[in-house]
């Protein structure tokens, strides 16, 4: 009986809105009542009409939600597009800006000098190891060298015996010698005296006819040889009395000159074998061992100077505008650098040259451009510093935009 009237309340509400609908499911719930009554006769009739009272399902809103929500995720995906492509430009242009930095990478050197052997000899000592700081005229290396030891023996030798001449030359004869010369002249005086008067006596007695011709003859022969003895031996006295001539006094001066000259040499020989250094530095490598035979020129180590340091760059001449002489730039040496302070120092050009042809950008077609040569920059650092070693790395970045824009 609930039933009956709910759904005629249901019915009743149904009609008042829809009369054409109302008269409808009357003729519908009557064809059903009428089915439903032909072929199950068990079925609630009250029950069907119930089910066939509710107003069929309305799927229009449904669609409409859906879509709105295509739409929406749509209008995002075109936002998060739109964002990404402006991410995009903007990472681009970044990546570009970037990339106008250009970085240069070069190379520290140092003057080196390699000490070699002037004479031949056999390594005695080696008086320094790599890595030791030398000032100048520090013994770095000793030889023992026998043939230069007695070139300086018989070089000593020899200016004693050239030293002897020149004294026996400038002193002259001993008061003996020039006495002996003397005795030597007067005797040959008196025997020369005597043969002239024999001859005299002689020849009166041949002009009287008292003596025969011959004896005559034989009496001034005599006499004559007694006269050049005299001669000769007063001679000899008045060389013993002036002492030796000027040129012999020369001729031994040159040759006590010349021994001294050879046991210089000897001397200087004998200084070279035990090697010095020629400058302060630091020893940067040892060639031979103690015990070596080495020859005349052939390097022993190696020093270098590390007051004079440069910085050696290979730039393109399209950058070259950036590293003119005096020109000052900073480079950072990874060597001597650490995470949290990289170690930079300031470089000044001092020289520039152009590399060989193998160096040289060559452009494949006319449309590449011209060639592009390639440049020695060198450049010294304001304030040297020992820990620098040759060969350390230098980097140095550059903006060839910032410095076109400082040139305009």
């Amino acid at each position: 009986m609930t039933e009956s009237t709910n759904e005629s309340g249901d019915s009743r509400k149904l009609n008042d809105s829809d009369p054409s609908a109302a008269s409808h499911s009357s003729h519908n719930e009557q064809t059903s009542a009428a089915d439903f009554d032909a072929s199950e006769p068990g079925v609630d009739t009250a029950d069907i009409e119930q089910e066939q009272a509710v107003p069929p399902y309305k799927r229009e809103p449904a669609r409409a939600d859906k879509s709105a929500t295509i739409k929406k995720a749509i209008l995002a995906l075109l936002v998060i597009i739109i964002l990404g492509a402006i991410a995009y430009g903007l990472y681009k242009s970044d990546e570009h800006s970037e990339s106008e930095v250009i970085t240069l990478q070069g190379q520290m050197q140092m003057q080196q000098t390699s000490i070699a052997a002037k004479v031949p000899g056999r390594i005695a000592k080696i008086l320094v190891t790599e890595g030791d700081a030398v000032t100048v005229g520090q013994q770095l290396i000793e030889m023992d060298s026998p043939e230069i030891n007695a070139k300086i023996n018989q070089a000593r030798a020899g200016k004693q015996m050239a030293q002897s001449q020149l004294d026996k030359a400038e002193n002259g004869a001993r008061p003996q010698e020039i006495a002996q010369a003397k005795a030597a002249w007067q005797a040959n005086k008196a025997a020369s005296d005597l043969a002239e008067n024999t001859y005299q006596r002689v020849n009166r007695l041949y002009e009287e006819g008292l003596m025969a011709r011959q004896k005559r003859d034989e009496a001034y022969a005599q006499y004559l040889a007694n006269k050049d003895k005299t001669e000769a031996a007063r001679l000899q006295y008045d060389l013993a009395m002036e002492g030796a001539r000027s040129e012999d006094k020369s001729a031994a001066t040159a040759q006590v000159a010349q021994v001294d000259a050879q046991l210089e040499e000897a001397l200087v020989a004998k200084e070279e074998a035990n090697l010095k250094s020629p400058i302060a530095g630091i020893v940067d490598n040892v060639i031979v061992n103690a015990g070596e035979v080495i020859g005349q020129g052939v390097p022993i180590l190696t020093l270098v100077n590390t007051d004079d340091q440069w910085v050696v760059l290979n730039v393109t001449e399209n950058h070259l505008n950036q590293f003119a002489i005096g020109q000052r730039f900073m480079g950072t040496i990874p060597a001597l650098s650490s995470p949290e302070k990289p170690y930079t120092k300031q470089f000044t050009v001092y020289a520039t040259s152009t590399l060989s042809d193998f160096a040289t950008w060559r452009p494949t077609n006319n449309n590449d451009g011209f060639d592009v040569r390639t440049f020695e920059v060198k450049a010294r650092p304001s304030a040297p510093d020992r820990r620098i070693r040759s060969g350390m790395s230098v980097v140095v970045s550059i903006n060839p935009a910032l410095v076109n824009q400082t040139q305009e």
